[in-house]
């Protein structure tokens, strides 16, 4: 039976059509690492990873699993926020996905938050080659991303139409569902 994608895998949907092989990209959240390794996968050997993430944990668990599937070469761990992802990443970027929230299993009291992300969020688009994405998939099911979520919209709806197109993926029947913001770069 066929069925609309669920928003993380519409959101690889997404970005699988702006990355090539021999691309540089950012995971700004790494997580557990798995976007990470969805984007070792797409750059190939000759392409490159930036993967960020605040917490010791998560830098270990991306590690692991790259590791684990022979990518590990293809990817820089960076423990620091997104917001500094200009301190590192010095080349144009094909692609920079955004899973915000707290890290599944941890301390859901650290959270990403609404200044950091938008500060990333605005590096990341210097960085964008034109034709290029930023995806971020949002989380209001906890009170930190009820508070994020109004400043990203504030923001990218502030986007000028001629220089970024915006989408919204979100299903409109669950309250809780994660969703996603695509900017693309003109």
């Amino acid at each position: 039976m066929k069925q609309l994608l669920k928003t993380l895998d519409f959101t690889h949907f997404v970005v699988k059509e702006f990355v090539n092989a021999g691309d540089t990209v950012i995971d700004a959240t790494a997580g557990n690492g798995y976007d990470t390794l969805f984007l070792a996968e797409l750059v190939g050997e000759r392409g490159k990873v930036f993967a960020f993430d605040i917490q010791q944990k998560a830098i270990q668990s991306t590690e692991g699993l790259l590791r684990e599937q022979g990518l590990f070469p293809r990817v820089q761990l960076i423990r620091d926020g997104h917001e500094h992802i200009e301190e590192y990443v010095k080349e144009e970027v094909s692609a920079v996905m955004f899973n915000l929230g707290y890290l599944p299993g941890s301390d859901h009291r650290i959270v990403t938050q609404p200044e950091t992300t938008i500060k990333g969020v605005k590096a990341a688009l210097t960085m964008l080659s034109p034709g290029g994405v930023i995806t971020l998939v949002v989380y209001t099911g906890h009170p930190g991303g009820q508070e994020e979520w109004p400043f990203i919209e504030h923001y990218v709806k502030s986007l000028a139409k001629n220089n970024y197109r915006v989408l919204l993926y979100k299903f409109l029947n669950t309250d809780k569902s994660p969703f996603m913001v695509a900017v693309e770069k003109r």
